[in-house]
């Protein structure tokens, strides 16, 4: 049986057109021995957070299995264990090895737009050709970011457009793949544009080079009588053919997908019920669109029985999870400097002004200067808010929401403050400032001032 992996995959974040969880995808691959998975949700990346994050968790258990096994085998092979033994541990650990490199691969299946994405005068400019686009790298990951990202500010026309001069510019570390037949290349076969469909796949593989595939899908219905689209999958062979003579021609490789909206093959009929939400049709109007109920997440196994004649495009989709590099996409927030006043104080002024040490104790005693943690747990707390060098920028902006804070509190509780009010304030300050978040407050009276005293909007109950 020839590996594979799933690289054109749809989740509920495919509004009402996909019907799948992220989490039962990647249990499911897992479970079937996958070595990875690619998200591409029709126009955004609105999964890819959930999957990373759930990839990640499942990863980290198979580590710990794995060293947990491996150290076990260790063991067992000290004691002199029977073969059986060892061999039920080397099992295991092959098996937690799979789960501890799972590869999620971030994508998105893009719309391109057929006159450019900032064209927006007729019918042919409300949609475009498909076409999916995989990370392989962290450069990879943030031009993808770029391109759906303007796909959806200045593309959009019915839906988020890119177009070939954004492919090109943000190119870099991108795998591309044809998608289905409302892709470039196969749709363009379809309609009998054959010198078309080879301009348009020199021109990918002129821009993509070997990060450049021809995608082939076979959504066979097996059993005449359901009630399901069979007309994709005879332009899925004609698509196919083509394709496969461009790909020996123009030496570009194939790769095969299944064009997974929803888990297991019983959920066909709930999901053929969200397309008739989706389109507001009846589920017994004849003219409705129908899906070949063949979009299931099929396992390597079903796989190989679609595509079993064609290992070249079963192992090049184990050859693109090769390539994708594992990087983590969190990141610590990103806030805007909140601009103070010069005459107030300036980061470099405060440099000068307060010591490293004076600065540690303010950051990780109370409100009243009372030690109240270790020196290991304060330097912990340091580093949790961005580092000694960060709190510089922390303390002006502390100081400045403090000065701001008495002041509304004078002209609220009136003057001279009653030491109530005080001892609040400057607990509520020390929370503030101790968390890394003055800033943050900044910011947010700034536009509530804004909204009361400039646009006369309303603010709160």
């Amino acid at each position: 049986m020839h590996d594979y992996v799933h690289l054109h995959v749809h989740t509920q974040y495919s509004i009402l057109d996909g019907q799948a969880s992220v989490a039962k995808l990647v249990d499911k691959a897992i479970a079937d021995g996958m070595r990875g998975l690619a998200i591409t949700d029709h126009g955004n990346m609105m999964a890819i957070k959930e999957f990373f994050d759930y990839s990640s968790k499942v990863i980290s258990k198979g580590k710990k299995a794995l060293k947990t096994a491996q150290e076990k085998l260790a063991e067992l092979q000290q004691t002199g264990a029977t073969a059986e033994e060892i061999a039920e541990v080397e099992r295991e650990i092959e098996q937690q090895s799979r789960i501890a490199n799972f590869k999620p691969i971030f994508g998105c299946e893009m719309y391109v737009a057929r006159r450019g994405m900032l064209t927006k005068e007729e019918r042919t400019d409300q949609s475009g050709w498909h076409l999916v686009v995989l990370a392989k790298n962290k450069k990879g990951y943030h031009n993808l970011i770029k391109l759906v990202s303007n796909a959806w500010i200045d593309g959009f026309y019915m839906r988020p457009r890119t177009d070939h001069s954004q492919l090109e510019k943000y190119k870099e570390g991108l795998i591309i793949s044809t998608a289905c037949i409302a892709g470039e290349v196969p749709n363009k076969v379809i309609k009998g544009d054959r010198e078309g469909a080879e301009e348009s796949a020199l021109w990918f593989k002129n821009t993509f080079g070997d990060d450049f595939y021809l995608e082939l899908q076979r959504h066979r219905i097996p059993r005449a009588g359901m009630r399901a689209n069979y007309e994709a999958y005879e332009l899925q062979k004609q698509a196919n053919t083509a394709l496969i003579e461009i790909g020996q021609k123009l030496n570009i490789p194939i790769i095969c997908t299944n064009d997974v909206h929803f888990v297991n093959e019983e959920d066909g009929e709930a999901h053929d019920r969200l397309i008739c939400l989706s389109t507001g049709k009846e589920l017994d109007d004849p003219k409705r669109m129908l899906y070949s109920k063949q979009e299931w997440f099929k396992t390597r196994a079903e796989m190989n029985e679609v595509f079993g004649d064609l290992p070249e495009a079963m192992e090049n989709t184990c050859a693109i999870a090769d390539k994708v590099e594992v990087y983590s996409i969190n990141h610590a927030p990103i806030m805007p400097n909140f601009e103070i006043p010069t005459d107030f104080g300036t980061e470099e002024g405060y440099r000068q002004k307060f010591t490293e040490k004076e600065l540690f104790d303010e950051f990780t005693q109370d409100e009243n200067g009372n030690v109240v943690m270790s020196e290991e747990d304060g330097w912990k707390k340091i580093n949790l808010i961005g580092g000694m060098d960060k709190l510089y920028r922390l303390k002006l902006e502390a100081d400045y929401l403090g000065k701001l804070s008495y002041e509304g509190a004078e002209r609220r509780y009136g003057t001279p403050l009653t030491e109530e009010v005080k001892e609040l304030v400057k607990f509520e300050l020390h929370i503030m400032k101790t968390m890394g978040f003055p800033g943050y407050f900044l910011i947010v009276q700034d536009y509530i001032r804004a909204a009361r005293e400039i646009l006369d909007v309303s603010v709160g109950p």
